[in-house]
């Protein structure tokens, strides 16, 4: 089972806006677009959260509304506050590119001396052959 957003309950298997919850995400969306923190846009707002949970309200896209959930949040609020957490993100240094990772080179070909024998033992055919390498061909 998930859990419910806040500014919502379930009265008869429906989501339903609660009032007073929901008004305070909209002053949460509105005291973070005014210009304050995470932290004190959700004190002004009433809502306990540190930043992290206040970040999840504030791009929860079913604020939106779907199917099951009704709006409490129009899309014009919503991508505002987007654009705005982009924004402070990259002011503030904390926008990290993810490094490729270096492929490691791994040999295809090989130089051996010819198969002269065979084993019964699949094993011991396959310990026989790999020593039969000579050297890795590095294709630069």
């Amino acid at each position: 089972m998930s859990h419910m957003p806040f500014g919502y309950r379930i009265e008869n298997g429906i989501a339903v806006i609660d009032g007073e919850n929901a008004a305070k995400v909209r002053l949460l969306y509105q005291s973070y677009l005014a210009g304050q923190s995470l932290a004190n846009a959700a004190k002004t707002a009433g809502i306990k959260a540190f930043h992290k949970k206040t970040s999840d309200i504030l791009q929860n896209v079913r604020y939106l509304g779907d199917d099951f959930y009704p709006a409490i949040i129009d899309s014009d609020t919503f991508t505002k506050v987007g654009t705005e957490i982009i924004r402070r993100a990259v002011k503030l240094g904390r926008v990290f590119e993810r490094k490729a990772k270096p492929r490691p080179i791994i040999p295809a070909a090989f130089q051996m001396s010819p198969v002269k024998q065979q084993f019964e033992d699949p094993f011991e055919q396959a310990a026989y052959v790999y020593s039969l390498i000579q050297a890795e061909v590095q294709n630069d």
